[in-house]
C-alpha cells in the first residue's frame, strides 16, 4: 500500500521518525515517500547520471526518496553500494535508478538500533505473532500506541517549523519575485551573473553539469544566501533533453539567462563537433522547454566571434557577421534559431555579444578558475597569472606579426562586473514581442602587448614572454562599439582601467592558487 502523503523532517527528528516508523512497518508492511532536509550536507556528485539533481541553498536540504520502512536493512545495503562523504554524522550519496534519489543514513547504527540490531548472534524467529492470542495483545497495542504519538509528534513540530512546506518555494511563482534560470552557473561568468542577481534580491536557480564549472563557486554563493527560496543547484547536462524538460516541469522559471557553453577559440578548431553540440543544439534544447512550460524571456550570451574578421572597426550591432571558427559558428546558428523562434512566440529576448572578458568580483568571493588540461586554451589573464605565480615559466603569445600597431592582436577587454552587470539591465528592460541585440564592450582596443605590461604590473612579477605562430582562427583586431546599449540601457563600462581590473583578479589568484579545489566535490 503506497500512502498518498508526505512528510517532512527535521533531521534532529529523524530517529524518533525512523523509530515509529519501523514498529509501523513491523505491524502493517507499509511504504511510502518521505522527503527529508538535511543540515548543509556536502556533496558529491556521481558523474555516470545525466538525471538532474537538486541541491538547495535552505539550511534545509529538501531531497524526495522512496523509503520502505519494513526493510531498513535494505536501505542501508543500498547506500552501503554508493559513495559517501561524510559529515556531522549524516552520510549523503546520489543515487539513480530511473530517477535521482538521496539515501540518508546515520554514521552510527546504534541510533537506528531500535530498527535494526547489529549483533545478532542467534537465529531470529520466523513464525508469525497469533493476534488472537491474549498474552500478546498489551505488547502489541502498545507498540502500535508508541509509533503513532511518536509520528503524531514529529509531525506537528515539523509543520510548525519555519522551513516546513508541502511543495518548493522555487516550483511556484510568487508576486514580486522574479525566478530566473542560470545555465552554466557553476562557471566563471554565470557564477558572477547569479551572484548579481541574489544581491538584487531575484530568486535563482542555476543548472551546470561541473563539466567546466566549479561546484566551489555554488559552495561560495549557497554561504552567502542561505536563506529558504533563494538559490538551488541542480546537476544536469542540458544535451538531456529530458532532464532539461523536468527541470522546467518542476520549476516556476520567469526567466532565462543562458550562459553554458564551451568557450575557447583554439579548442572549436581542434573539437569543431563538440561545440556544435554544446552551443548550438544545447541552446535548441533550451527553446524547447521554454516553449513547452511558456517561459517567455530569454538573456542569451553570445559572443563578438560572430563578427569574425570586420572590414571596419569599431564594431556596431549592424556589422555583417561571418564567423571565422567553430565557437564564433556555432554562437551565431544559436542566434539564428533563437531569432526564429522569437518571431512566433512573443518572446522577449536580448542577446549579449560581449568581448574579451577579464577581472572577478571586486569584493573577492568569486574568480576564474579553469580546470588545469584546459590552461593552454584559455584567457590571457589566466597565463599571465600562472606565469606569476610560478605555475609555468612564462607567457606564450600565439602571435606578433599581426597588422597591428605593435604586431600583437588587439582586443577590447570588459570586466566581468560590469558584464554581469549589462544583462541584469538587459533582464530588467526585455519586453515581451521585442528582440534586441547589444555589443557589450568598453570600446576601447588594448593590443597584447599592453595587456602584458598591465598584468606585470598588478603582480609586480616580471613575467617571461614567448612569442609564437598565431593560433588557427584568431583576427587581428576586434573592440567595439557600445553606443546602442549606452543609449537603450543606460549602461556604460565602469571597470576600464586594465591595470585596475587585473589587480582585483590577481588578489583572488594569489589566495586561491588551487582554484575552488576539487571540481566535484563540495568540502567543509
Amino acid at each position: 500500500m503506497l500512502l498518498p502523503h508526505t512528510l517532512t523532517a527535521m533531521s534532529g527528528c529523524v530517529p524518533l521518525v525512523f523509530a515509529g516508523l519501523h514498529h509501523l512497518s513491523l505491524l502493517f508492511s507499509l511504504s511510502f515517500p518521505l522527503p527529508l532536509p538535511l543540515f548543509h550536507p556536502p556533496l558529491k556528485t556521481t558523474s555516470g547520471s545525466k538525471r538532474p539533481t537538486t541541491l538547495s541553498s535552505s539550511p534545509l536540504y529538501h531531497f524526495s526518496f522512496p523509503f520502505c520502512c519494513s526493510t531498513a536493512s535494505s536501505y542501508l545495503a543500498l547506500a552501503g553500494d554508493h559513495q559517501f562523504h561524510r559529515r556531522r554524522g549524516i552520510s549523503i550519496a546520489l543515487y539513480s535508478v530511473s530517477e535521482p534519489f538521496v539515501w540518508f543514513s546515520c554514521r552510527s547504527l546504534t541510533v537506528l538500533s531500535p530498527m535494526l540490531p547489529v549483533n545478532r548472534s542467534r537465529n531470529q524467529p520466523r513464525a508469525g505473532m497469533d493476534y488472537s492470542d491474549s498474552r500478546h495483545k498489551p505488547h502489541f497495542l502498545g507498540k502500535v500506541l508508541m509509533a503513532a504519538i511518536l509520528t503524531a509528534l514529529c509531525i506537528f513540530i515539523l509543520k510548525q517549523s519555519p522551513g516546513f512546506s508541502g511543495d518548493s518555494m522555487f516550483s511556484r511563482h510568487e508576486p514580486g519575485v522574479t525566478h530566473v534560470l542560470v545555465t552554466g552557473g557553476a562557471g566563471y561568468i554565470g557564477s558572477h551573473a547569479a551572484l548579481r542577481l541574489l544581491k538584487e534580491s531575484y530568486r535563482v536557480t542555476i543548472v551546470d553539469n561541473l563539466s567546466r564549472g566549479n561546484i566551489g563557486a555554488i559552495k561560495v554563493l549557497q554561504e552567502l544566501f542561505p536563506e529558504p527560496g533563494r538559490l538551488q543547484f541542480i546537476y544536469a547536462d542540458l544535451g538531456d533533453a529530458k532532464a532539461v524538460n523536468q527541470i522546467f516541469a518542476q520549476n516556476a522559471f520567469d526567466a532565462v539567462m543562458h550562459f553554458a557553453a564551451v568557450a575557447y577559440v583554439g579548442e572549436s578548431t581542434l573539437e569543431p563537433l563538440r561545440y556544435y553540440h554544446n552551443i548550438t543544439a544545447n541552446t535548441l534544447v533550451i527553446l524547447e522547454a521554454m516553449a513547452a512550460h511558456g517561459v517567455k524571456t530569454l538573456i542569451y550570451s553570445s559572443t563578438c566571434a560572430t563578427y569574425g574578421e570586420p572590414e571596419k572597426m569599431p564594431i556596431t550591432e549592424e556589422t555583417p557577421q561571418f564567423p571565422i571558427n567553430p565557437y564564433g559558428k556555432a554562437k551565431k546558428m544559436a542566434e539564428d534559431i533563437i531569432l526564429d523562434f522569437s518571431k512566433n512566440a512573443d518572446m522577449a529576448v536580448m542577446i549579449l555579444r560581449y568581448f574579451n572578458v577579464i577581472g572577478s568580483d571586486p569584493e573577492g568571493r568569486l574568480g576564474e578558475a579553469p580546470r588545469p588540461e584546459l590552461r593552454e586554451h584559455g584567457r590571457i589573464s589566466g597565463a599571465c597569472f600562472d606565469a606569476a605565480l610560478g605555475i609555468i615559466p612564462g607567457l606564450k603569445v600565439k602571435g606578433a606579426d599581426y597588422p597591428t600597431a605593435d604586431g600583437t592582436c588587439v582586443r577590447d577587454y570588459i570586466d566581468v562586473t560590469d558584464l554581469v552587470d549589462a544583462h541584469v539591465k538587459a533582464l530588467d528592460m526585455a519586453r515581451p514581442n521585442k528582440v534586441s541585440i547589444y555589443n557589450v564592450g568598453t570600446g576601447k582596443g588594448r593590443s597584447v602587448k599592453e595587456f602584458v605590461e598591465a598584468c606585470k604590473k598588478a603582480t609586480g612579477a616580471n613575467i617571461k614572454v614567448e612569442y609564437l605562430d598565431r593560433r588557427p582562427g584568431d583576427y587581428a583586431e576586434v573592440y567595439s562599439d557600445p553606443s546602442k546599449i549606452n543609449r537603450e540601457l543606460n549602461w556604460t563600462a565602469q571597470y576600464t582601467d586594465l591595470q585596475e581590473s587585473l589587480s582585483i583578479a590577481w588578489k583572488w589568484q594569489k589566495s586561491h592558487r588551487n582554484g575552488y579545489g576539487s571540481p566535484s566535490v563540495m568540502t567543509a
